[in-house]
């Protein structure tokens, strides 16, 4: 009698665990269908519609936006960056007299609260960089041709930078009759603060002491005269770099010098097709996760311009398409890289295109929103 008990006993918890187990899987599938919710800053030249830095949910399922809100009323935050904790947004005010603000960052809202402001002591600030440490944060003056170089504490911006000012010219009379800073970006190896200076030609690296402070300039590459080098993206684990030129309408790759900062240029090619005779200014370059696609934005010709990327460094167009859209001055990956989407300034949308992981090859996924003069993209 007690060993049948015990079958009895044995059979109705087999069954318990059975069942048990049967609901964890259900649960599970029932998660993997649900649609993954992401967030999108999204920031604007102010005026004409537009009040500051907006927010956006982005599905990454089907790839549509949704849900604008005003995050934040601040005047032209053309650029953002968020910090490595995502508790902080910082964005720059992109005025005659620049300066560059801090928000607090709720991310279950996504709304920002105002924390800091500082001037940027130059004209036109329009690139911004934090540090992975979180503790300094770099501005680059357009207008002026100078560097503010700044630190941080829990999201404020402490007075008082550092500023160098670069010198120099370029053939170009229109566009470089002076030096133009457009980049202020740290280097993945923590050494180097790297500027891009359309107006000179030049791609600057400021060494980052021991102090915490930066040095004085060096040139870590020269390009070809009238390039106007605007935007980089690194290939850390290559040592690779990709330096997008807003006025030649091209992109270098380079090798990466860490200890040195210094670049040593691989391939330059054109991101147009051979047959465009039109007018065209280059704005933005990203990388694919995988090091295997690089993306560069035509403005004018208005298009994204898809290359390949071969172990050497060396470069091949294989795709260039249109933006559905008019001036793409920003664009980006999704953290996982399957959407690639593109703010349109002067037409005011974002047009979201799928990412063929495979192939680098961009399909348009027919979403898009509309918002006046969007000109940075940042997910969080």
């Amino acid at each position: 009698m007690k060993s049948v008990i015990a079958l009895i006993s044995l059979s109705v918890l087999l069954l318990i665990v059975s069942c048990n187990s049967g609901q964890g899987k259900k649960k599970n599938n029932t998660s993997k269908n649900q649609p993954q919710t992401m967030m999108l800053f999204v920031g604007t030249n102010t005026g004409d519609g537009s009040q500051g830095i907006y927010s956006f949910t982005f599905d990454s399922d089907s790839g549509k936006l949704g849900n604008k809100q005003l995050a934040a009323e601040t005047s032209n935050p053309t650029y953002l960056v968020i910090d490595s904790t995502r508790q902080y947004v910082y964005s720059v005010n992109e005025d005659d007299n620049g300066a560059v603000s801090s928000f607090r960052l709720d991310q279950g809202t996504g709304r920002l609260s105002f924390i800091s402001q500082q001037p940027t002591h130059g004209a036109w600030p329009c690139y911004i960089d934090v540090n992975k440490a979180g503790n300094h944060l770099a501005v680059a003056n357009y207008g002026t041709g100078n560097v503010a170089f700044y630190k941080l504490d829990s999201g404020r911006i402490e007075a008082n930078p550092i500023i160098r000012q670069q010198e120099g010219s370029g053939p170009n009379k229109d566009r470089q009759e002076g030096p133009h800073a457009h980049l202020a970006k740290f280097g993945p190896w923590g050494k180097f603060l790297y500027s891009n200076d359309l107006g000179t030609d030049k791609v600057y690296a400021y060494p980052i002491l021991e102090d915490g402070s930066i040095g004085e300039e060096q040139v870590a590459m020269t390009a070809d005269p009238g390039d106007g080098p605007r935007h980089l993206v690194f290939n850390p684990s290559k040592k690779l770099v990709f330096v997008i030129n807003e006025l030649s309408g091209s992109i270098i790759s380079a090798k990466v010098d860490p200890s040195k900062g210094t670049f040593e240029r691989i391939d330059k090619v054109s991101t147009l097709p051979d047959d465009f005779t039109g007018t065209n200014t280059c704005a933005d370059i990203h990388l694919s996760n995988d090091g295997k696609f690089l993306y560069g934005s035509n403005r004018g010709h208005n298009s994204i311009a898809v290359f390949s990327v071969n172990e050497a460094g060396e470069l091949k167009k294989i795709q260039t398409v249109p933006v559905q859209g008019n001036w793409p001055r920003n664009f980006t990956l999704t953290p996982e890289g399957n959407y690639l989407l593109v703010a349109n300034k002067k037409s005011g949308n974002i047009v979201v295109f799928r990412v063929d992981k495979k192939t680098g090859l961009l399909t348009p996924t027919g979403h898009h929103v509309a918002v006046a003069s969007p000109v940075c993209l940042k997910f969080y």
